[in-house]
């Protein structure tokens, strides 16, 4: 299969924001707003985004199999599309569903295009600024066709970047407290797709994470693979989407993600 264009998929998130994202952007009404079943929100264009994007994506590659965040809160057995030795779609519809809901701007798309257990190909869409970051396997990464790269963090006491505060045992719970004075700033944007373009962007630092939902962490990990970052579980194996670990170390660059994990170890 040929690499999927970014201009087209440029061209299709484009035309989903102006048709269903952004005449709702702080214009929601009560009944536009739900809960899960795990009690996450969604909105009514959460669902509107996901159904489209499902619809025009499977026939960009005929066959091709989807995972959507919206999807498997109703049919969760469809992240057994990722063992099947087939193209498949993943989407984050909305990324930042609270922040969208609320008016705030941190929001963002997401798709990633998956080959069994290979993520090949990325995309990041930020509505409000039409931005699109890219990235392919072996390809680098890009903004709006323009190559980005990270460039080496500070030391670790004036880095920026989040810990997850939810999922943790408690025996991680009060590791990921011990450590977070080590840190410059600690503040999650509540959009972990921000925070993957922020850390690409050289603004962010790293990220600690617990859930590891594939449609949060698959468009970003490549992104920020291919833009010269960190990534590793605990235990020191790189991120795969078809296993089940829950912790992850995002970073700038090597040497301050070996930092963190360092920490988590002590």
């Amino acid at each position: 299969m040929n690499e999927i264009n970014n201009s087209e998929i440029n061209s299709i998130l484009f035309d989903l924001s102006k048709k269903f994202i952004l005449p709702m952007y702080r214009n929601l009404k009560e009944t536009d707003v739900m809960r899960k079943k795990n009690n996450d929100l969604v909105t009514s264009v959460d669902l509107q985004v996901e159904k489209n994007l499902k619809n025009i994506l499977c026939k960009l590659i005929p066959n091709s199999l989807f995972v959507g965040e919206e999807e498997f809160a109703n049919t969760p057995n469809i992240i057994n599309n990722y063992f099947e030795k087939k193209y498949c779609w993943t989407v984050d519809p909305i990324d930042g569903t609270t922040n969208f809901a609320q008016g705030k701007e941190k929001f963002a798309v997401m798709i990633a295009l998956s080959f069994y257990d290979q993520i090949l190909q990325s995309w990041i869409y930020k509505p409000l600024t039409e931005e699109l970051y890219c990235a392919i396997t072996g390809g680098g990464a890009l903004l709006n066709d323009k190559p980005i790269n990270i460039i080496s963090s500070l030391s670790i006491d004036q880095t920026k970047g989040s810990i997850s505060t939810k999922y943790w045992d408690n025996n991680y719970l009060n590791i990921m407290k011990s450590i977070k004075n080590n840190f410059g700033e600690v503040k999650s944007y509540g959009c972990i797709g921000f925070e993957y373009i922020d850390i690409v962007n050289n603004i962010r630092d790293f990220a600690v994470l617990s859930k590891l939902s594939s449609w949060d962490h698959m468009p970003g990990i490549l992104l920020i693979r291919e833009a010269g970052g960190f990534d590793s579980y605990f235990d020191k194996e790189k991120y795969n989407y078809s296993l089940k670990k829950k912790n992850l170390v995002v970073a700038r660059d090597m040497n301050l993600g070996n930092e963190i994990l360092k920490l988590i170890k002590e």
